[in-house]
């Protein structure tokens, strides 16, 4: 149809949070996602598997990746906060979503009791910026 712009791709984020060393999944740890100016997208609790439904992004059409524009960028970033009760807070900032893919983030928390000292210590990882 001449004229109608078409909706945006749409990629999907899926955690799992889990106790950094003995790997036991970990329920009811809060997992926010904003885009990169602040706005929420959505908030979520992990279930006893530690992980949640996907996250449904609105990202840029798949075709966009199909030839290289260096002056583009053929995902979508958003950033990512985990928190639990006890526990090391852990922010993810540029987390990278593409068309029809689901993108996995894993969330190694550290019990703040492992940590001396850390009453509010949290972590932040970048994520580096696709060459493509």
């Amino acid at each position: 149809m001449k004229g109608v712009i078409p909706l945006p791709a749409t990629g999907y984020i899926q955690v799992h949070a889990y106790e950094s060393f003995a790997q036991i999944p970990l329920q009811d740890v809060s997992v926010s996602v904003t885009a990169t100016d602040g706005t929420a997208i959505a908030l979520r609790l992990t279930d006893r598997s530690g992980r949640i439904d996907p996250i449904p992004i609105p990202v840029p059409e798949r075709s966009e990746s199909l030839a290289p524009n260096p002056g583009e960028r053929p995902y979508t970033t958003v950033n990512l906060i985990a928190r639990l009760q006890n526990y090391e807070q852990i922010f993810i900032d540029d987390l990278q979503v593409f068309a029809d893919i689901t993108t996995t983030q894993d969330l190694p928390m550290i019990p703040l009791s492992e940590l001396p000292g850390s009453r509010n210590k949290s972590e932040t990882f970048n994520t580096s910026r696709q060459n493509l």
